[in-house]
C-alpha cells in the first residue's frame, strides 16, 4: 500500500491546524482540524474555490445559527431547523462541497452561543483557521501536477488498451484474466475523465495562456476520445466478430490491422512526448485499409445477412484509426504552435 500525496497532506494540514490552534489559545483544536479535512482538494483551483465557497457557506451559517438562537433558544429542535434550512440554502448557490463543514460551523456555534458571544465567534475563527492551513499545506507542499498525473494515467490506459486489443481476435487470453483487465480500463478511464475536469477549471486560472490551454485541452479531450473509441471496437469483436458465421476467415486480417492500429496509438504517445524523430512516419498505410474495405465489401455481398456482423467490426475498427489520426494532426498543431513560440520568444531575446 502506498501514501499518496493527497493523504499525507491531509495529515500535515490537520497536524498544521492543530499546531496553529494551540499557538493561538483556542480552547480545542477539534473543529479546525474539521475543517482542514474538509478543505483539502486535488487542484490548487479546486482548493482556492472550496476556500471562498466554505467561506460564505460558513459565515451565512454561522450568522443564521445566532440568529435562531437569539430567536428559539438552543434547542434541540431549533438546531435541527437551521441544519435544514443551511443545507437548502448551499443547494440552492450550488455549494453542495461546503455542506459537511458549514453544519459543523452551526452546531459548534449554536452550542457555543449557550456560553457567550465570543464564543461563538471563536468558533468561526476556528474554522477558518483551519481552512487557511489546508490551503497553505495543499499549495506548498507537493502542489499538485494534475498533467503529470494525466500523462501517467494515459500511459496506463494504453498499456490496458493494447493489451486486449492484441488478443481480443486470437482469444488467447483467459475470460477471467480478459474481464479484469477490461474493468481496470474503464477505471482508468473515469480517472482520465475526473483529471479532464480539473484541466477544464484550470483555465479560469491561467488567463495570460488561455489560447494555449485550450489548445491542450482540446488534445487532451481527444486522446480520451481514441481511448473510448477502443473499447468500443473491444465491444464490437467481442458482440460482433465471435457469433459470426465468417468471422475464422477474416481473423488474420483483422489481427493485423489490430496490430498495426495500437502500434499507431503508441507512436503517437511517444510524439506527443517529443520522443519520436520528426522525420519518422508512423501512419499506418492508408491503401492497406482501401483494400480491406474493398474485399469485406465484396464478402459482404455473396452473403449480406450471414456476414454483415463483419461490418460491425470493421467500422469500430476504421473509426478507432480515423480518431488516431486526427489526434495525430492535433499533437502536429501543438508542437508546432510551441515551436512557433519559442522561436518568437528566442527573437524577443536576442
Amino acid at each position: 500500500m502506498t501514501i499518496g500525496a493527497r493523504v499525507l497532506k491531509t495529515g500535515m494540514a490537520v497536524a498544521l491546524a492543530i499546531y496553529i490552534s494551540n499557538l493561538i489559545g483556542f480552547p480545542s483544536p477539534l473543529i479546525a482540524a474539521v475543517a482542514a479535512i474538509f478543505t483539502i482538494q486535488p487542484s490548487i483551483y479546486r482548493s482556492w474555490q472550496q476556500i471562498a465557497d466554505q467561506l460564505q457557506t460558513n459565515l451565512l451559517g454561522a450568522a443564521i445559527a445566532l440568529l435562531a438562537v437569539r430567536l428559539f433558544g438552543h434547542t434541540e429542535i431549533a438546531v435541527g431547523l437551521v441544519c435544514i434550512v443551511v443545507i437548502l440554502i448551499s443547494i440552492r448557490l450550488r455549494m453542495e462541497s461546503t455542506i459537511g463543514l458549514t453544519l459543523v460551523t452551526v452546531v459548534a456555534v449554536m452550542e457555543a452561543n449557550t456560553v457567550g458571544w465570543t464564543f461563538a465567534v471563536q468558533r468561526v475563527l476556528m474554522v477558518l483557521t483551519g481552512m487557511g492551513a489546508a490551503f497553505v499545506v495543499n499549495v506548498a507542499v507537493f502542489p499538485p501536477r494534475p498533467r503529470k498525473q494525466f500523462a501517467v494515467q494515459m500511459n496506463e490506459a494504453y498499456r490496458q488498451l493494447s493489451l486486449l486489443l492484441r488478443t481480443a481476435i486470437s482469444n488467447e487470453m483467459k475470460e477471467q484474466v480478459y474481464r479484469k483487465e477490461k474493468e481496470k480500463l474503464h477505471g482508468t478511464l473515469r480517472k482520465l475523465e475526473e483529471r479532464f475536469l480539473v484541466f477544464e477549471e484550470e483555465r479560469k486560472l491561467l488567463a495570460r495562456t488561455r489560447q494555449s490551454h485550450a489548445r491542450k485541452l482540446l488534445l487532451t479531450k481527444q486522446e480520451i476520445k481514441v481511448l473510448h473509441k477502443g473499447t468500443d471496437l473491444l465491444d464490437a469483436v467481442e458482440e460482433h466478430y465471435f457469433p459470426s458465421a465468417g468471422g475464422g476467415e477474416w481473423g488474420q486480417r483483422f489481427d493485423h490491422q489490430l496490430e498495426e492500429l495500437t502500434k499507431y496509438h503508441e507512436h503517437i504517445l511517444l510524439k506527443n512526448e517529443g520522443k519520436m524523430k520528426p522525420s519518422a512516419l508512423i501512419e499506418p498505410n492508408e491503401e492497406r485499409e482501401g483494400r480491406l474495405i474493398e474485399d469485406l465489401t465484396r464478402y459482404l455481398q455473396e452473403d449480406p445477412d450471414e456476414h454483415k456482423r463483419l461490418v460491425f467490426v470493421a467500422s469500430a475498427m476504421f473509426e478507432y484509426a480515423y480518431h488516431l489520426r486526427r489526434l495525430e494532426k492535433l499533437v502536429d498543431q501543438v508542437q508546432q504552435r510551441s515551436e512557433d513560440k519559442g522561436r518568437e520568444q528566442d527573437k524577443a531575446e536576442g
